[in-house]
């Protein structure tokens, strides 16, 4: 018939053909039956045990919040993908990051994106390399940068050197051609692995830094978890103030995440909530001795039994605290316990380029077994090259680094360490003092839980932080803006513990010039809190009111992208 649709002839034989088997054979639609049911149980019955993980892990309020936070969040996106919204704000982030060009990329210095024909004479470099390192910069000698540099003072800084020059092409993945850099590898991990009081058996590794060491952790919790237990769908639990390597570490290796809060007053981790959410995918749980964003440590004996109970690993991140936490309580100071006397901990990562003022590119990873640590380790035994192997994720490495290590630490030693220790968080403890009897800043400013290493973390009462935070960039200090709560926090170097009084003093006047302006904004009819936000304000600000973060994904993707701009 006209406008009827037909099945093609061969097509529609071998339909009848299947049909009719069916229709004689009935142990095969029995079987198909069961296929199709089995297939189906198992459907339920796995999206049933997710969904009960779920409301077991955050309760039935928890979920409901969850659920329609991602609702908003796609509803969001889309949102931001209409034709007309989309046009906008890639407009206003296409400006943004012309600002931050100008800002970062010079046009008034001489550019060499090919190679020279000829190449250039020593002193023509000397003097390239004395422009770049002189270039407006903020003065982090003078300690007005919060972390970022952790100087060990210039005669260590000389000796470093020393040992780069004597090092410049060794390579570890070569130990038969480099016998000493090997050597002074193994020490450096027995050295840390001493000072985290490693029980006997115990490994560790050399990294190119935390975000390396916390990736080679994840990495070895996964695999043993496959290799031990056949999980193939791996989770791990961290705290909201970890480190943000421990999520890049879920993205890389395919480990879900959850993150559990740290709620007021205290900022620690809530323990019973990282209880709720274990199931029989929890591969590893994960401890800050201090975190970053408040420099608060985590309940580690807490989540040490907790571990220990459920049998699944713990890793506790001291990137941060590195050669401060483990020498609190020879300083004088109070301290919590941390490290690997807690029978929990499996692994530990600490930062060598931090606190033990190694030169930048060194950090380790330590784990309560050898075993443990080779889950870490790469080998292709039948590769064409020959049989090769490596600790984790690099190939080759920079023995220099190495031999800049070895010389720090072995030149500082405890008592070195214990000294700058006593400095450091003696200084951290005077400003968090300061802002705590200091009349201006104690009405206007709170200190978030009760730190105990090098890092004080405050936000504001009645002000906006972010332009505080501005409001000292702008009189040379470069402090670190957080979010979730919005706050800055200060973290001291020996360079900062030097000029910590005049920090106190320029924060107290910027905290004045701030209330200052609201009161102008007040009589002014524009109400207390007004729109005159400054650079940090409008990226955390904004940020953390978007349900979609797909903007702020955009301006950091254009940022990274002007690192290489020539």
């Amino acid at each position: 018939m006209p406008g009827t649709s037909r099945m093609p002839v061969s097509l529609r034989d071998s339909f009848n053909q299947v049909r009719r088997s069916r229709n004689t054979n009935p142990f095969l639609v029995l079987n198909l039956d069961l296929i199709r049911n089995i297939i189906f149980i198992l459907f339920v019955l796995r999206w049933t045990r997710r969904v009960w993980w779920k409301i077991k892990g955050r309760g039935i309020i928890g979920t409901i919040v969850e659920l329609y936070t991602e609702l908003r969040r796609v509803l969001y996106g889309y949102f931001l993908r209409a034709p007309g919204v989309r046009g906008k704000v890639q407009k206003q982030v296409g400006e943004t990051l012309a600002k931050l060009q100008s800002k970062m990329v010079p046009t008034n210095l001489t550019r060499y994106v090919t190679l020279p024909k000829e190449g250039l004479s020593e002193d023509a470099i000397r003097a390239e390399l004395d422009t770049l390192a002189n270039m407006d910069h903020t003065r982090w000698e003078e300690g007005y940068v919060s972390g970022a540099v952790y100087h060990g003072e210039e005669d260590l800084l000389k000796l470093q050197t020393e040992a780069f020059g004597k090092f410049t092409v060794a390579n570890p993945i070569h130990p038969d051609v480099f016998p000493g850099v090997r050597k002074m590898e193994a020490e450096v991990v027995a050295m840390v692995l001493a000072m985290f009081n490693a029980p006997p058996g115990a490994a560790g590794a050399c990294t190119s830094g935390g975000t390396d060491s916390i990736l080679m952790a994840c990495l070895s919790a996964r695999e043993k978890a496959y290799r031990e237990k056949g999980i193939t769908e791996p989770e791990m639990i961290l705290p909201s103030t970890a480190h943000t390597a421990f999520l890049k570490a879920g993205n890389y290796f395919k480990i879900k995440v959850h993150l559990v809060a740290c709620p007021a007053p205290n900022y620690q981790v809530d323990i019973k909530a990282v209880s709720r959410l274990i199931n029989k995918n929890t591969i590893l749980l994960v401890g800050s001795a201090p975190n970053f964003p408040h420099g608060i440590i985590d309940d580690i004996s807490a989540l040490s039994k907790l571990a220990l109970r459920k049998k699944i690993c713990l890793h506790v991140d001291c990137c941060l605290g590195s050669f401060m936490v483990p020498f609190l309580d020879k300083a004088g100071f109070d301290t919590e316990p941390f490290d690997f006397r807690l029978k929990g901990v499996t692994s530990i990562s600490c930062d060598t380029h931090k606190y033990g003022f190694a030169p930048k590119g060194n950090s380790t990873v330590l784990y309560r077994t050898a075993e443990l640590r080779r889950y870490q380790y790469y080998v292709s035994p039948d590769w064409s090259g020959g049989v090769y192997g490596s600790p984790g994720m690099a190939g080759s490495r920079p023995g220099a680094l190495i031999a800049g290590c070895w010389a720090s630490l072995v030149r500082t030693g405890e008592a070195g360490y214990i000294d700058a220790c006593v400095k450091i968080v003696g200084a951290a403890k005077k400003i968090a003092d300061k802002i705590r009897t200091t009349p201006a800043l104690e009405a206007e400013l709170e200190i978030v839980g009760r730190p105990l290493a090098s890092v004080v973390a405050f936000t504001a009462r009645n002000l906006n932080i972010y332009d505080i935070a501005d409001g000292m960039g702008t009189k040379g200090w470069h402090l670190n803006a957080l979010q979730n709560p919005p706050a800055i926090h200060i973290a001291v170097t020996l360079p900062v513990a030097k000029v910590w009084e005049r920090l106190m003093a320029d924060l107290e006047a910027v905290v004045e010039e701030e209330k200052e302006k609201e009161r102008v904004r007040v009589v002014e009819g524009k109400g207390a809190k007004g729109k005159a936000v400054g650079d940090s304000a409008a990226l955390y600000g904004v940020a953390g009111s978007l349900p979609n973060k797909s903007v702020v994904v955009d301006l950091a993707n254009g940022f990274l992208d002007l690192l290489y701009k020539a």
